[in-house]
């Protein structure tokens, strides 16, 4: 009886105020493994944010070294790197912050590092909501995703004065969003998958900014260069060339980004009655909305006398 007491008090004396820290703040951190990958799973629902006033951060934890088919590590690196900044310039990001880890080799890190790093920047811009890579995804091929997903994640109870006293010390305070987004990357959720406990399937209609969407995929050029290569190859491989890549040009590659884009936006608005789509486990409330206390709080709670 005495421990529970205790928690519910720590609840509501630590926890709870923390969470409500960044409340007023119009304000997004996302965290993505790649790049590209929140391009495709929810550049359009930020650009609906943008267009409401908020300011968007992007916190990337691969480097991408790897994505090319032309060029060394190194050169990858530097070149991906600026075709990242301003495909997120073309969306409207405000600022993104690349913690440069080895792409492809991100279960290396320890997790407590990814989420340290994640956890510091969250700190720094104090948003409203969380954007990551839903980890509970099944069978998700691309594993810097998983493991970028479940240290983002992570950072949602590790902001308290216990966790990063350094970081306390150094005036950057705890706080958390109050809401979490889980994004899928390249392809639509399955019937009942992703999401953490009580998430609830959110899907929102991205229509007016899917242009501004596809244009900033563009926008990554040398990844896109890459992915037509080899899609290339696939498809002679398989006896079913395309005759779109019949050359891999600049405008057949843009041409190649943009049917894949609209196929994926496509296939998840009509799931909801959209034209083009994108869809989300959702945790959290949204201002104006009271945040459930655990039940374990509820079942001890009295009114408060007049």
């Amino acid at each position: 009886m005495a421990v529970r007491l205790l928690l519910a008090i720590l609840f509501l004396v630590i926890v709870l105020p923390f969470s409500l820290v960044a409340q007023g703040a119009k304000s997004i951190v996302v965290v993505t493994a790649a790049s590209g990958d929140y391009l495709f799973g929810c550049g359009g629902t930020l650009a609906n944010f943008i267009d409401a006033g908020y300011k968007v951060y992007v916190v990337q934890i691969g480097n991408d070294e790897k994505d090319s088919v032309d060029l060394g590590p190194a050169e990858t690196r530097l070149v991906n790197t600026e075709d990242a900044e301003k495909a997120a310039r073309m969306l409207g990001v405000s600022d993104i912050l690349n913690i440069n880890d080895k792409s492809g080799e991100l279960g290396g890190i320890s997790p407590n590092e990814m989420r340290n790093h994640i956890s510091i920047m969250i700190r720094h811009w104090k948003p409203e909501k969380l954007f990551l890579p839903d980890p509970y995804m099944h069978y998700e091929p691309d594993w810097d995703q998983y493991f970028t997903g479940r240290g983002a994640e992570e950072t949602n109870y590790s902001n308290s004065g216990y966790f990063l006293p350094e970081a306390t010390k150094a005036g950057l305070t705890g706080g958390s969003p109050r809401e979490t987004y889980y994004y899928g990357t390249y392809r639509p959720y399955r019937p009942g998958e992703g999401g953490h406990n009580a998430a609830k399937f959110m899907p929102v209609d991205i229509t007016k900014n899917f242009n501004k969407k596809v244009a900033a995929i563009q926008a990554l050029r040398n990844r896109n260069h890459r992915y037509a290569v080899h899609s290339k190859a696939r498809l002679e491989m398989a006896g079913k060339p395309l005759g779109l890549l019949n050359e891999i040009t600049e405008s057949s590659t843009r041409s190649l980004i943009r049917a894949f884009v609209k196929e994926l936006a496509e296939a998840i608005g009509g799931k909801h009655g959209f034209e083009y789509g994108e869809e989300f486990n959702y945790h959290g409330s949204a201002p104006g909305e009271e945040a459930p206390l655990p039940p374990w709080i509820e079942e001890r709670v009295k009114p408060i006398p007049k």
